[in-house]
C-alpha cells in the first residue's frame, strides 16, 4: 500500500527538480553569453590598441585598470535591483512598486557616473603621483577622456538588464551584447586608424578606442530601451518611463544591499590584480604564464557567474513569495548546475592544459617552453581553483537573492585579503614555489570564502530564511 505514495513522492520530486533546472538554464544561458560578449568588448579594445602600438596598449591598460574598480562598485549598486525586483514580483507587488525600484537603480547609475567622471579628471596627476612613466600617465588620461563617458550608459544598461532579468527576460541583453561586440570592433578600427576618412574623420589614435567603447555602451542601453517599448509586457509596465523620481526608502534599500555587493566584487577582482603585480615582481615568465592561465580561468568563470545571476532571480522570487521550500530548491538547483560545470572545466584543465594554452602562445616554440610549462602548472591549480571559485560565485548570488550582502562582504574580505593574499605572498617569495605559491594562496582564499558562504546559506536555510 505504501508503494504508490512513495512513487508519487519520487515523481513529484523529479518534476520540481527538472522544472527548476530548466528555469535556471533558460534564464542563465543568455546571461552567460551576454557576460562573455561584454568581456570580448574589453579584449577587442586591447587588441586594437596593441595594433596601434605597444605604448598605446600600455596606456589603455593602465587607464582601464584605474577605471575598473569604480565601475565594478557601480555595477554592484545597480545590480542589487535584480533581487529587489525579483522579490517584488514574487510577492505580487504592483507594477508601480516595480517601476519605483527600477527608477532608483537608474538614478543611482547616473549619480555614480557623475562622481566617477569627477574623480577621473585627476587620472593623470594620480598616475604620476604613484610613479607611472610620464608618457604612459599622460596617454592613459587621454584614453580615459574618451572611455569614461561610457560609464553612464553602461551602468544604465546594467540597471535595465537587472530589471529584464527579474522579469525572466534575459534575451534582449544578450542581443544588445552581441550587436555591441560587432559595433565596437568596427568603431575601434574606424576611429583609431581613421578608416572614416572619406567622411572627414581623421585617425584619433588612443582616444578613438575610448570613444568607440562609449558609443558601444550607449548602443547597448538603447537596444534595451527599444526592447522595453517593443515587448508588450515591458511596455505595459513602463519601467523606464520618465520622470525618474528618487524615493527615500527604496533608494536606501538599493544602496544597503548593493554597496556591499559592489565592494565584494572589487575585493575579489582586487586580489587578482594584486596577484598580477606580484607576478611582475617574480619574473617575466611568471607574468606571462599567470596572464594566460588567468584568462582561461576567467573565461570559464563566466558560466558559474551567469548561473549565479540566474539564481539571484529565482531565489529572489521565492523569497518575495515567502516560500522557503522554493528558495531552497532554486538555490540548490543553481548550485548543482554550477558544480557539474566546475567538475567538467576542472577535468579539461587537468586533462588538456596545453590545448587550452595554445591559443595564447606558441606551445611548440623553444623560447616559450618555460612560460608554457608554468602556465600548465598553474592550470592544474586552477582546476581546484575553479571548483571553489564557481561555488563562491553561485553561493554569493544565492544569498543576494535573500537580500544578504553585508556578511558575505566580511567573509570575502577575510578570505581574499586576510588569508589568501598573505599566504600567496609568503609562498611566492619565501619558498621556491614562486608563481605556483601565489596561486595556491588564491585557491586557499577562494576555498575559505566558498566554505563560509556555504555555512551562511545552510544556517539561513535551517532558520527558514528570515527577513
Amino acid at each position: 500500500m505504501s508503494a504508490a505514495p512513495q512513487s508519487q513522492r519520487a515523481s513529484t520530486a523529479s518534476n520540481w527538480l527538472w522544472r527548476e533546472l530548466g528555469a535556471t538554464l533558460a534564464l542563465g544561458w543568455p546571461i552567460i553569453l551576454a557576460n562573455i560578449a561584454i568581456n570580448v568588448m574589453t579584449a577587442t579594445d586591447f587588441m586594437m590598441l596593441g595594433r596601434l602600438s605597444p605604448h598605446a596598449l600600455a596606456a589603455g591598460s593602465v587607464g582601464f585598470f584605474l577605471y575598473q574598480p569604480l565601475f565594478l562598485l557601480g555595477i554592484g549598486v545597480v545590480a542589487a535591483l535584480s533581487p529587489i525586483a525579483a522579490a517584488k514580483i514574487g510577492g505580487g507587488q504592483s507594477p508601480a512598486a516595480l517601476r519605483r525600484a527600477t527608477h532608483q537603480a537608474l538614478i543611482s547609475a547616473v549619480f555614480v557616473a557623475v562622481v566617477v567622471w569627477i574623480v577621473l579628471t585627476w587620472a593623470t596627476p594620480f598616475l604620476l603621483a604613484i610613479g607611472e612613466p610620464a608618457d604612459v600617465a599622460r596617454d592613459a588620461g587621454v584614453y580615459l577622456r574618451g572611455f569614461q563617458w561610457g560609464l553612464a550608459p553602461s551602468l544604465l544598461f546594467f540597471a535595465a538588464r537587472s530589471a529584464f532579468a527579474a522579469l525572466e527576460r534575459p534575451r534582449p541583453a544578450l542581443v544588445a551584447g552581441l550587436v555591441a561586440v560587432a559595433f565596437n570592433a568596427l568603431a575601434n578600427y574606424a576611429l583609431i586608424f581613421g578608416k572614416l576618412g572619406k567622411l572627414g574623420m581623421p585617425a584619433l589614435g588612443i582616444i578613438g578606442s575610448g570613444l568607440a567603447t562609449t558609443l558601444s555602451q550607449a548602443l547597448m542601453f538603447a537596444i534595451l530601451m527599444a526592447a522595453a517599448l517593443i515587448d508588450p509586457r515591458m511596455r505595459k509596465l513602463r519601467l523606464f518611463a520618465l520622470p525618474w523620481r528618487p524615493a527615500g526608502a527604496e533608494l536606501a534599500a538599493l544602496w544597503r544591499l548593493g554597496l556591499p555587493i559592489g565592494v565584494m566584487i572589487v575585493a575579489e577582482v582586487g586580489v587578482f590584480a594584486a596577484a598580477t603585480l606580484v607576478m611582475g615582481i617574480i619574473s617575466q615568465t611568471a607574468i606571462e604564464a599567470h596572464t594566460i592561465a588567468l584568462q582561461i580561468a576567467s573565461l570559464a568563470f563566466m558560466v558559474p557567474l551567469g548561473l549565479g545571476q540566474a539564481a539571484t532571480v529565482r531565489v529572489g522570487r521565492a523569497y518575495g513569495a515567502g516560500d522557503c521550500q522554493a528558495i531552497s530548491r532554486a538555490g540548490w538547483s543553481a548550485f548543482g548546475l554550477t558544480a557539474i560545470f566546475a567538475v567538467l572545466s576542472a577535468a579539461a584543465m587537468i586533462g588538456a592544459p596545453r590545448l587550452l594554452v595554445a591559443p595564447f602562445i606558441d606551445v611548440s616554440a623553444p623560447a616559450n617552453a618555460d612560460s608554457v610549462e608554468l602556465a600548465v602548472g598553474l592550470l592544474k591549480i586552477a582546476a581546484l581553483f575553479q571548483i571553489f571559485d564557481a561555488s563562491q560565485a553561485t553561493l554569493a548570488n544565492m544569498l543576494r537573492g535573500v537580500h544578504d550582502s553585508r556578511i558575505p562582504l566580511i567573509i570575502a574580505l577575510i578570505g581574499y585579503w586576510a588569508i589568501g593574499a598573505p599566504v600567496g605572498v609568503a609562498l611566492g617569495f619565501a619558498t621556491p614555489l614562486g608563481a605556483v605559491g601565489v596561486w595556491i594562496g588564491l585557491a586557499l582564499g577562494l576555498a575559505v570564502v566558498a566554505i563560509l558562504l556555504m555555512s551562511r546559506w545552510l544556517n539561513k536555510e535551517r532558520r527558514g530564511f528570515p527577513v
